[in-house]
């Protein structure tokens, strides 16, 4: 039995939830992938894996063993790309998880310029919505978080955006524009719920004085834990939503959705990157680490410079100030 092989593939099964899923993603043969994780489990003595017709689930007995093998396998892959990296071109799998907008909006757009640097590292990239930061089985992963944000993970901060009003000229044409906070309940509000939210009051305020927050309730017409379907939403004109300035920012640039009540803000959110471990990094993972933080900084600074409406204290003078309300 070639030990290490039976560990990646029980690794693997683990991941996939099956054998079948195991197979394809290393390009194996199914059986060969039962054979493997069979003689594994003959030489250590014990089952790993239960299996049925739908599924496998660990034993307690193989999500012990899979706890140590993890970072095993994770140091052997470091130590094979530390000897390797200045003779030989960056090969490999990429395993990254974020909710499908970050997803969508920052992390897809940039994969065709990593690849054309490093084309023999794939990417494999999980949307996956919930309140978890996932980290176990993946290199990186993508999410963003609220000022005071603590956890007990190692994370890399990428950059701070403001989450901002908008709606559609096709919705402010049929409904007017509203001019103070206190005008928003009368208008169709589309909510992104976030873990853990249960009130509908909505607090804004101006850039860089949260204390200075106006609470308002809304009656959301739309509510979803998944921002692209609220921005799509907002996009066919039905009503007025708070997104990330800089996830927006290409809408307001082409005027398919117009900031509203301007320069109040709605909330500060950070985008972070986190990971397994600081320590052991496949160079594959640091590389794109760095493509990334360099990428997505440089093109929200191109986005935000081409977007008048994006600006903070902008020319326009349909919408007063929060010190001048009308």
């Amino acid at each position: 039995m070639d030990r290490l092989l039976a560990m990646k593939v029980f690794l693997r099964v683990s991941d996939e939830g099956g054998f079948a899923a195991a197979a394809r993603a290393m390009d194996l043969s199914p059986a060969a992938v039962t054979r493997l994780v069979a003689d594994l489990e003959r030489h250590l003595g014990v089952r790993l894996l239960n299996r049925n017709t739908r599924r496998v689930a660990l034993t307690q007995a193989g999500a012990a063993y899979l706890e140590r093998v993890r970072p095993l396998l994770r140091d052997l892959d470091e130590a094979e790309a530390l000897a390797s990296a200045h003779t030989r071109e960056l090969s490999g799998e990429l395993r990254i998880a974020a909710s499908p907008a970050l997803a969508t909006h920052v992390l897809a757009p940039l994969l065709a310029g990593f690849r054309q640097q490093h084309p023999r590292v794939s990417v494999e990239l999980e949307a996956t919505a919930g309140p978890q930061v996932h980290l176990e089985g993946f290199d990186l992963t993508l999410f963003g978080a609220e000022p005071g944000f603590d956890a007990d993970v190692i994370a890399r901060p990428i950059m701070e955006t403001d989450e901002v009003l908008v709606a559609s000229p096709g919705y402010l044409a049929r409904r007017g524009t509203p001019r103070h906070p206190d005008e928003l309940p009368a208008h169709e509000f589309l909510a992104t719920r976030r873990p853990g939210q249960r009130s509908s009051a909505l607090r804004l305020w101006p850039p860089g004085q949260p204390e200075a927050a106006v609470a308002t309730e809304v009656s959301p017409a739309l509510t979803s834990h998944h921002l692209d379907t609220v921005l799509r939403a907002a996009l066919a004109d039905a009503g007025i939503t708070a997104v990330p300035l800089d996830l927006v920012a290409p809408y307001l640039s082409t005027g398919q959705l117009v900031r509203v009540l301007s320069p109040w803000v709605a909330g500060r959110l950070t985008l972070y990157v986190a990971m397994p471990s600081r320590r052991f990094l496949p160079e594959r993972t640091r590389r794109f680490l760095d493509y990334l933080v360099d990428e997505t900084r440089r093109q929200t600074a191109l986005a935000l410079a081409a977007c008048e409406a994006c600006r903070p204290e902008g020319t326009r003078d349909a919408t007063p100030s929060p010190e001048d309300p009308a």
